[in-house]
């Protein structure tokens, strides 16, 4: 009988820079702007991930652009950016918060306002400008969020547009903290 569970893989610790709070963020990602990158505490941003911390509006303002929670995981090739509008002539990009316990999956872009806590993303999917993702949702492999949406908690979404398929039980946000947390042991820590 096969095993559900993907096969451990024990990360290269010289690929990753650690932080103080347990972050790991791969050395070959592209991190733009990092001083208006918030990380939360034992995130993970893999190769070839890119986050955009210098499209922040001018002038006076919030200098945060992107706030990530704790355990979250940026799949490789991931794109994270401010989403951005043009408002009485004028061309802005706005912040964008994640909250704690999100997995973004591989080759993902995400433009969003507000990701909940306790949200899964897939691989291949587009989360348009402005979206609010309420906490514990799931967003299915290669779904198109269009803009402005807001995603309801327990909610799964898939499809291009992206419409609800399902609900998820209430006890997603237990399930998807422990997920998060075992990865973040058994791949940094070994444990």
């Amino acid at each position: 009988m096969a095993s559900i569970d993907p096969p451990t893989i024990h990360y290269d610790r010289a690929e990753y820079i650690e932080t103080d709070t347990g972050n790991k963020v791969s050395r070959k990602s592209v991190i733009c702007g990092s001083q208006n990158i918030v990380l939360g505490g034992k995130t993970v941003i893999q190769t070839d991930s890119v986050v955009r911390g210098d499209l922040r509006r001018s002038g006076a303002g919030s200098s945060v652009v992107v706030a990530i929670g704790r355990y979250c995981l940026l799949g490789h090739k991931s794109v994270i950016r401010p989403p951005y509008k043009t408002y009485k002539g004028i061309f802005s990009y706005y912040p964008m918060k994640i909250g704690d316990y999100v997995h973004i999956g591989d080759n993902t872009i995400v433009e969003a306002a507000n990701i909940g806590s306790h949200v899964r993303i897939g691989k291949n999917c587009v989360i348009g400008r402005f979206t609010i993702i309420k906490d514990c949702c799931e967003i299915l492999d290669n779904t198109v969020i269009p803009p402005n949406s807001v995603i309801p908690s327990f909610s799964v979404y898939s499809g291009n547009p992206g419409v609800l398929v399902d609900e998820l039980p209430e006890c997603i946000e237990e399930l998807f903290e422990t997920q998060a947390k075992s990865f973040y042991h058994e791949q940094f820590l070994g444990r």
